[in-house]
């Protein structure tokens, strides 16, 4: 994964959560409960923030060693489509069960943020 693929997957993220943002607000408003669209609206929040996170790393990317860069980059993508995509999934559909996928996105964001504080704290050319 280089600097250029992180912007891109950034820009990816970035441009479904704000689609996702909108349709919810306007498309699903009259569809979903408050519940469901409060779920939606929790899915689009931290799929923004990841997003974010992504071209962080991406600035930080010439600057630190780019595996552990890298690696987190990865888990965030792996909880945006875990953590954000099973709760879209859950608000559309209203199946519960796919409420039990959130969690394992959960813990791929916290590695990501764990691995990027690891690389924060030992890499000594910062």
């Amino acid at each position: 994964m280089q600097e250029r693929h992180l912007i891109a997957y950034a820009a990816i993220n970035l441009f479904i959560a704000i689609a996702a943002g909108a349709f919810g607000a306007h498309g699903l408003k009259a569809i979903l409960s408050a519940e469901m669209l409060s779920i939606w609206q929790t899915a689009v929040q931290y799929q923004m923030l990841h997003g974010l996170a992504l071209l962080a790393l991406a600035n930080f990317y010439p600057r630190w060693q780019t595996k552990p860069i890298r690696l987190s980059a990865i888990c965030m993508l792996i909880g945006i489509v875990l953590f954000s995509g099973s709760l879209y999934l859950l608000a559309w559909t209203g199946v519960r069960v796919l409420g039990a996928i959130t969690p394992i996105g959960g813990v791929a964001f916290l590695m990501a943020w764990a691995i990027l504080l690891w690389a924060a704290l030992t890499d000594k050319s910062l």
